[in-house]
Order: structure tokens, then sequence, then C-alpha cells
């Protein structure tokens, strides 16, 4: 007997031995692939770029991932209270590792086949969120307990609970308690209740399949899951328990909505800064404030499509843009699911024709005036089931389509060149090219007062003599000139320069080489509005005086907008823009 007892005890001595072996060895394989975590407190997290005017209303932002960070030492209480219950109740007092946790996910491993829980706590949360994949393996476990053990040494546990508050997914791009309580709630943190604070504590295990935006009942059941775990452990008395699962939940969408309709400029600013700050621009926090004034840039949008709009109108309504059976216009929650898969543009929505006559949308029901009123439309035939563009107009809905024609609005201020307004098209989802800035067109005479202002500079008066006669350059055209002409057609001999000027004369602005030639290079030095585009030959230059050359307007307009967004930073440039980093400070202004 005693032979048999010392066996068994040199067995599990054995045993025990080779698990230490074991143990040990996994251990040193497993230590070189450790990261080192002594300055996870200082680890910067991913903060999206956003985009203000110079008043302060939010243009657009742009970043994979939403956030808002809270500051680890004065959060929640109740918060903190509800995370503990639905992830690590016992988070204060172990070493990074729970103990029975693990037994449980083991045990849930030996019974089922499959890894069903991890046994994770938020500290090896933490260690997988920033150093770690979340595939399910047994070395990824492993790693992930040293890591936290790791982590458990060089940190303070508000330290830790701080990482996982800012760091963890909550679904649709809200990464962190702060962006979540913002993105589902549209109030910071500390304002929500504690059933809206156990919601979204519930959220880290599905936080896509389980948010109340995708999956309402689900949500609810993990709110009320975390509540019950509250309430056991002390967290929640009876009565606040009961009265946070009656809570009626209002979760919705509150992301970062616009203020103000700019995305060409927000596209301005956005490759502005990708340019300086690479794909670093998406993930530092920077906040870029352009020197666009809200109150002109809504002016602007609306001065643009109004135009565009009367002189697409003057044109005649083209017709529908569909047309739908019959057999589809009963079942109006269908069709107005279908009429939000259709296209939108500015202000313009689709509605379909019912059979009594009357206008469905997809914000419900509207009255059309009178189609003819205008002329508008007037040899229009309506059928049930056509489906066309309506706009919301003073004197209410009206019959509209999209406009085929295009156009641009710039606004400047004269003695600094920041951009108050700028308007690239009638609509960016419809086209995103910026034809405020990428556009090549003629500017015709508009450009001539530049030229005679650079005369009178060199000093030419206004009764100067200029002679009005058939000039010929040569040019890389078929039979190698360029004869120039007057609207006309006609020559009018010696002209006084403010008879040229006045009658729009391209004879005078470019006939003679010693009018021209010492001007255009005055012209593109201070001239304020335009910079031509740089072309060889001579006879391209003067083109230019004539408004027949081709002007690249971004050539100038794009500095502006760049020294805009500088402000005072470069040359003496008296712009108001300027760039904040995360932490508040001002990088460029």
């Amino acid at each position: 007997m005693k032979r048999l007892s010392l066996v068994i005890a040199a067995a599990v001595a054995n045993l025990a031995l080779l698990l230490l072996l074991v143990a040990v060895g996994g251990y040193l394989l497993l230590e070189r692939d450790l990261p080192a975590v002594d300055q996870l407190a200082q680890s910067r997290l991913a903060q999206p770029l956003r985009i203000y005017s110079l008043d302060g209303q939010r243009i657009a932002e742009f970043g994979e991932q939403r956030r808002v960070p809270l500051d680890a030492s004065a959060l929640p209480e109740r918060l903190v209270q509800a995370i503990l219950a639905a992830e690590d109740a016992n988070f204060f007092d172990h070493p990074g590792f729970d103990t029975g946790g693990l037994i449980r996910a083991a045990w849930q491993l030996l019974r089922t086949g499959e890894m069903r829980q991890g046994g994770s706590t938020i500290t090896m949360q933490v260690a997988r969120n920033f150093y770690l994949s979340r595939d399910k393996s047994f070395r990824r476990k492993a790693l992930e307990i040293l890591l936290a053990i790791r982590i458990e040494q060089n940190l303070s546990k508000d330290q830790i609970l701080g990482l996982y508050v800012n760091k963890i997914f909550l679904g649709n791009r809200a990464y962190g308690f702060g962006a979540a309580a913002e993105l589902y709630y549209g109030r910071p943190a500390e304002q929500l209740d504690v059933a809206e604070m156990a919601l979204l504590a519930g959220l880290p295990k599905a936080p896509s399949r389980d948010n109340p935006l995708v999956n309402r009942q689900r949500a609810l059941e993990r709110r009320d899951y975390v509540l019950g775990r509250m309430h056991a452990l002390g967290y929640l008395d009876a009565d606040g328990y009961r009265r946070a699962l009656a809570h009626v939940d209002t979760a919705g969408h509150h992301g970062f909505a616009p203020q103000i309709e700019a995305d060409h400029v927000a596209e301005m600013a956005r490759a502005w800064m990708v340019e300086r700050y690479g794909d670093a621009a998406y993930e530092n926090g920077y906040q870029v404030i352009t020197t666009i004034l809200s109150a002109q840039q809504r002016a602007a949008n609306q001065a643009l499509r109004t135009g565009l709009q009367a002189y697409d109108r003057r044109r005649g309504f083209r017709g529908p843009i569909g047309h739908l059976p019959a057999i589809e216009l009963d079942d109006q929650v269908q069709l107005q699911a279908r009429l939000r898969a259709l296209p939108t543009a500015a202000d313009l929505l689709p509605a379909v024709r019912l059979s009594g006559g009357e206008y469905l949308s997809a914000a419900g029901p509207i009255k059309l005036s009178d189609q003819g009123a205008d002329r508008f439309g007037a040899r229009w035939q309506p059928r049930s089931g056509d489906v066309v563009y309506v706009s919301q107009g003073a004197d209410g809905w009206r019959l509209a389509q999209l406009p085929q024609v295009e156009g641009a609005f710039v606004a400047l201020r004269p003695g600094t060149g920041a951009i108050t307004a700028l308007v690239g098209g009638y609509d960016f989802n419809r086209s995103r090219f910026n034809r405020a800035l990428q556009a090549q067109r003629q500017p015709g005479s508009t450009f001539k007062p530049f030229i005679y202002a650079a005369a009178l500079a060199t000093g030419y008066t206004a009764a100067s003599l200029i002679n009005d006669a058939p000039v010929a350059f040569p040019a890389e055209t078929p039979d190698g000139y360029w004869r120039p002409e007057n609207y006309t057609g006609r020559f009018y001999g010696p002209t006084r320069l403010r008879e040229a000027l006045a009658q729009s004369r391209n004879l005078v602005s470019v006939g003679r080489r010693r009018f021209h030639a010492p001007l255009l290079p005055q012209v593109r030095f201070r001239g304020r509005a335009l910079a031509a585009q740089p072309v060889p030959g001579a006879w391209h230059r003067l083109r230019h005086a004539a408004g027949t050359g081709r002007w690249l307007r971004g050539d100038r307009q794009r500095r502006l907008a760049r020294r805009s967004l500088r402000g005072r930073a470069r040359a003496g440039f008296a712009g108001s823009g300027a760039v904040a980093g995360a932490a508040g400070g001002v990088l460029r202004g």
C-alpha cells in the first residue's frame, strides 16, 4: 500500500514537472512574439477627419472610425457598472485573466466541441483589440493571456478600463462608448440613463448584428440581460431595476450630420489634407476650419440650382424617368420602398402618379400643382404609373426634372482671396467633377478689362489710338497662321482705347505687338481673378487677350483654395482657415 502511494506520488510529481516544462517551453516560445506594452497608455486612437465652415458649421467627416474619446479618470459610474456587469464582474480583482471564466470556456469546448465562450476579461480584450487578431485559436488565446498579464503589470486598472471604453467596436463605425452614445442617442455618454448605458454595454458581444439599428429586439434583450446582471451584482436595487426595464428605448441614428451642403469644398479639403499628411489625415482627428461662410454657401447652392432649373425648364419637360405597371401601384408600402431606391439629386424627389391622379413620393402622398402653369409639362399627357421628379417650392410641390446643363459658383474675398462659397456642380453625388476648379473654359471678353487696365498702367490713356486692322500671327494651324477677327467681321481702323473697350474689339487687344507684348506678363502677375493655362507659343498668349484661349480656372483658384485653408501662414496671404489637431492645437492657421 505504501509502495502504491509512492508510485502515485511520483507519477503526480512527474506529471506536474512535465506540465511545468511544457508551460515554461510554451511561454519561451510565445514570449518572442509578445509586443512591448509599456507605451500602451500613450497609444493614439484613430479619430476621423472633420471639415467645418469658418462659423463652425459641420460640412463633412472622413474616416473609417467614429470616435469621441472619454476621459479614463472621469467615466460615468453607471457606465462602468454596466460594462463590468456585461463583460467582467471581477475586473478589479483578477491579475488580467479570470480562472473561473477560462474553466467555463474550457468546459463549454469539451461539452460541445465549439469555442462559443472565450472567457476573455476586459484586459484580455484590450490586448486583443490593440495587438492581436480575432481568429479563434489556442495560440491566440495563450498570447492574449500573456499580454493581459503584462498589461496589468504596466498599467493601472483605470487606465486599462479607459483603453477598453475608447477602443471597443460598437457597430456602425462607432468605436468607443463616447461615439456610440452620440451615434445611437445623440447625447454625450454622461447624459445617458442607466437603461441606455446598459444597451451600449451589451453591444460588444455582436456589435454589427445586435445593435439597435439592425436588430432592435435583440439589442433590447441584451440590455435586459445587462440590467439583470447589474441587479444581481447589487448595482441596481429592485425599484431601479424595474424602472430601467420599463424604459422606452429611443435609439436611432444620430451620426455626424452635415449642417451645410458643401461637398465639393469637403473634397478639396480632404485632398489637401491627404496630400500633406497621407493616410494619417483620416486617423489623427484633424479638424479643418475652412473659410466658407455657411450663409453664403447656402445662398450659392440655392442660386446655382435655381438658375440651372430655370434654364432647363424653359426648354420644356422631357418626359417621365420611368413607368411602373398598374399591378404595383396598389401596395403603397412596397411602392415607397421602390421610390426610395431611385436616385435623388439636390432637392428633387422621385414620385409616381397613382390611378386616381394623385402622386406618391417616398415621403408620402403629395399634391402636385398644375404642371402647365408655366408651360413646363404642358404637352405631357400623364398616365398612371409614370415616375417623375418633383420639387417643393413656395407654392407647393411641382413637376421637375434633372437639368441637363451644369454650372459652378465661386465667391471670394477680393482683398484676401479667401473662398467664402463654392459650388462645383448641380449635385455632388450626381457628378463629383468640380467645375469651379477643374473645368477649362473660354473667359470671353470678361478678361479684356484686365488687358486695358494693364495698358493704362504702362502709359496708355483712354484716348490712345490703336489701329483696328487685319493681322496674322504664325500659329500651329493648317495654313500656319492665326488671323483674329472682330465679332462683326469688320475692321475699323484707328480706334481710341475707350471705344475699343466699350465695343469689345478683339483686334485692338491682340493686333499689335507693341500693345500686347509687355502687357500679358503683367496681366498674369497683377490679375487677381485667373491665371492662364501655360501653353507654348506666342499666338496662344494672344488668344487669351481676345478671350478665345482655354483657361483652367483651377490654376489660380486652386492656389486660392489651398491658401484660404492655410490662412495667413504663407506669403503674406490673408485668408483665415486653420487645421487643428486632435488635441485642439492649431497646426496651420
